[in-house]
């Protein structure tokens, strides 16, 4: 595929330059001569590349897309009829015994003649239509080439064209991330409806069971799974608290030093020191968190005499907290720095000292960025998920003491959907309808950010 890329490139440069070279030539036969040209001659060149080019891409993508539905179809109508009597299921698992065989996969030998000789058809397969690419997308470039040098001439809108071109280019950039959001959104919707057609939407709304798991014995809780989820949304929320309690304030705090109170090298060290919190991976802070902290809690507990559990929400809130620090202080230095100077320099002007012109000009100018920051960062808070696994632990306790171990409603989904699950379980499919109700916490609060941010921001001049 890539030499398919390389080589179609090659094309369209030869395009551009004889689509100019073309249209060169037919403004020096013009009185005018290059003025005679509607545009200039890199528009013409870029006009007969681009025709060369993208029909020919487009070619490609839609061959790969389509290409292995259509020889694993063709294998299987060749397939012996008892194979294909199979139900769904093993035939899929034929199928994929086929697939890992051309890959090299498996031992040769270890599979029937009946697979084998499936995988040596769609090996030929493949090739055929490798080769059957190549042609129809080299034949579809250069006739682009020849169709787009043949449209040249001084009066042919080129400029016009191209920008048309690169418009709708970037129109289907765009479509692409729309496209993909509603197929997650659809994905994730779908089979929570299907898990809601097992379990009662009350009951995994407002049950304080979770236990998804099978049960040896009839008579133990969640013998036939139980999915009471609040014990998960507490957990998330009490995380997430603890993670603003310690993010809100220093972020805050830190973002008001450095826009009104540090001078300027000291800003300029300090700003992108404390950024750097940004860049460091959440499972170092799960390592941090699990090594460090939660130790260091747990000891702190037993001098006063407390019990503490070896993983903590308390634990997993701090260290959070520091995480998200970077993001709120960022937010909040930016909208601060947002509010205009006049306003400063009127407070002076009245005898305000620096801390009552914070205080009371500053930040309520302020306020309604600052609030939308923080609610984008309870959002972050409720979607982490490494730091939570390592220091928080796997338990759903209905509980708000933080010195407890609590789990998250990230932490489960990891935990449903890890190894080989079937998805046609409620136990797996528990994990969409969590990853539903996470979707649309977050997306409430991001709504509400925005708009506090948007019904009460200032308008200055």
């Amino acid at each position: 595929m890539s030499t398919i890329v390389l080589v179609l490139a090659v094309l369209a440069l030869g395009a551009f330059y004889l689509g100019r070279n073309r249209a060169t030539a037919l403004a020096s036969g013009t009185t005018g001569g290059l003025r005679g040209l509607h545009s200039l001659p890199g528009h013409y060149g870029l006009y007969t590349a681009l025709l060369c080019f993208l029909p020919a891409i487009l070619l490609l993508f839609v061959w790969t897309l389509v290409e292995p539905s259509v020889i694993t179809s063709k294998v299987i109508s060749d397939l012996p009829a008892e194979t294909q009597e199979l139900g769904k299921d093993r035939l899929g698992l034929v199928v994929n015994d086929i697939r890992n065989a051309v890959d090299g996969n498996v031992a040769p030998g270890s599979l029937s003649p009946e697979v084998e000789a499936a995988a040596a058809q769609y090996q030929s397969l493949r090739n055929t239509s490798a080769r059957l690419r190549t042609v129809f997308a080299v034949a579809l470039a250069l006739g682009g080439l020849a169709f787009g040098w043949r449209m040249i001439n001084p009066d042919m809108r080129a400029r016009n064209r191209v920008e048309g071109m690169v418009t709708a280019f970037l129109i289907a950039c765009s479509m692409v991330a729309i496209l993909t959001t509603l197929g997650i959104v659809l994905s994730v919707l779908f089979e929570s409806i299907r898990f809601f057609q097992r379990v009662p939407a009350t009951e995994f709304l407002f049950g304080t069971q979770w236990s998804p798991q099978t049960a040896i014995r009839a008579d133990q809780v969640g013998s036939s799974g139980a999915f009471g989820a609040i014990p998960l949304f507490v957990g998330t929320m009490l995380i997430a608290l603890i993670a603003m309690c310690v993010a809100a304030p220093i972020g805050l705090m830190s973002a008001i030093y450095l826009s009104e109170y540090a001078p300027r090298k000291v800003r300029a060290f300090a700003k992108p020191l404390l950024e750097i919190l940004a860049g460091i991976p959440t499972v170092v802070y799960g390592f941090f968190a699990a090594l460090t902290v939660a130790p260091a809690i747990r000891g702190w507990g037993e001098s006063v005499g407390l019990s503490v559990a070896s993983e903590s929400a308390l634990a997993a809130g701090l260290v959070m907290g520091i995480m998200i620090i970077p993001f709120v202080s960022s937010l909040s230095d930016d909208v601060i720095n947002a509010v205009p100077q006049a306003m400063r320099d009127g407070a002076y002007g009245l005898g305000a000292t620096k801390s009552e012109t914070v205080k009371n000009v500053i930040i309520p100018a302020a306020l309604p960025g600052i609030v939308g920051g923080l609610l984008l960062a309870v959002s972050r808070a409720i979607g982490e998920t490494m730091i939570v696994v390592m220091a928080a632990g796997l338990a759903a306790n209905l509980t708000w003491n933080p010195l407890e171990a609590v789990t998250t409603v990230t932490v489960q989904i990891v935990t449903l959907l890890t190894g080989d699950q079937e998805f046609d379980s409620a136990k797996t499919l528990a994990a969409f309808a969590l990853g539903l109700v996470l979707f649309v916490v977050t997306l409430v609060l991001n709504v509400i950010a925005l708009h506090v941010v948007r019904k009460y921001r200032e308008q200055y001049e």
